[in-house]
């Protein structure tokens, strides 16, 4: 299915609106082929980037890929990452410019068991967390940090830190008292395993004020100053948000054209469904151009939680956004 949704692409491109070929863009995910990139799919199923001459090759990600050094390496002209990884990436002489924010709000949450004594952060001192790294470990120190308390684990006034693979299972195995958790994965797989919402305290960082932006569209700065590469992204977010609309208004076809992308096998539509439903709820009330104030808000957790073991930014970024390419376009 994956070979035929790409075929039609193409020949949308090629022979609806331009005799020319379409120009090639290539899409580098963060994580694997699932309902969190479901926008995208759906454009490429759907023709959208046909329509806009634009023949697109989506590439999934995984556990030992990095968006941001596929991207430094040539292997791509865009990428989705968290604003998190974009900034730490941008200060460290990768310069990754957001251009297009899908995702207004985040779904990254922690998940602890009430049965462990744990009603409130005052009684995280001693506990083990279940932390994600690779980028996803800043909001958690920001909070940390914001608690006063260390995370060395070396007395009872701090926490042990575990990294976490991403899954839900350290808390399920009684590995840690707490774990990170999406909204729209690990929390279910956490309810699948017969533990329910009853039992869970949960905090979402967003509610907390220690959200960060997740799941943006990044390019490299360089390349913004090529007029033609300029205009494949104006083409390219335009389609691209015409599949995340869609996906919203129709959240079991979105699911069923991801499950078509997914070459593992791994993935099952009644997982997928609800992943794109809660998804949605990221997406809403968008239409891809970013909020400043959110930025800000990223900028400013990052920089609450700098530290030698931590940094993710050490100092306020510049030029790591634009609205150039979604004001062309949205507007």
């Amino acid at each position: 299915m994956k070979i035929k949704a790409t075929f039609t692409a193409a020949t949308l491109a090629l022979f609806g609106n331009s005799a020319f070929a379409a120009d090639e863009v290539t899409l580098q995910l963060k994580w694997v082929t699932q309902a969190q990139f479901a926008g995208y799919y759906v454009a490429l199923e759907k023709g959208f980037y046909g329509e806009e001459d634009l023949d697109v090759t989506i590439k999934p990600g995984g556990p030992d890929i990095a968006p941001e050094q596929v991207i430094a390496a040539g292997g791509a002209d865009v990428i989705t990452t968290w604003m998190a990884a974009g900034l730490a990436a941008r200060e460290r002489g990768v310069p990754l410019v957001n251009i297009a924010q899908p995702f207004k709000t985040g779904g990254l949450q922690v998940n602890c068991l009430k049965s462990t004594g744990i009603a409130s952060p005052d009684d995280f001192p001693g506990r083990t967390m279940g932390v994600w790294f690779f980028g996803n470990e800043f909001p958690f120190y920001a909070w940390m940090a914001s608690l006063g308390i260390e995370t060395d684990g070396a007395d009872e006034n701090g926490v042990t830190v575990l990294k976490q693979a991403f899954s839900a299972d350290p808390l399920i195995q009684g590995q840690a008292d707490c774990i990170s958790t999406m909204t729209y994965n690990e929390y279910r797989q956490i309810l699948q395993a017969g533990i329910s919402a009853d039992d869970l305290v949960t905090f979402n960082y967003l509610e907390m004020g220690f959200g960060m932006l997740e799941d943006g569209l990044y390019v490299l700065e360089e390349n913004l100053a090529d007029p033609a590469f300029e205009d494949k992204m104006v083409r390219f977010v335009r389609a691209s948000m015409k599949g995340w609309k869609y996906a919203e208004e129709n959240p079991e076809e979105a699911a069923e054209i991801v499950l078509e992308f997914d070459e593992t096998g791994a993935q099952t539509l009644d997982h997928q469904v609800y992943m794109m439903g809660e998804v949605a709820k990221l997406t809403a009330g968008t239409n891809g151009a970013l909020d400043p104030s959110d930025y800000e808000q990223t900028v400013q957790t990052l920089l609450s939680a700098v530290s030698e073991e931590n940094p993710a930014i050490t100092k306020e970024p510049e030029g790591a956004w634009t609205h150039a390419i979604t004001d062309a376009a949205l507007n």
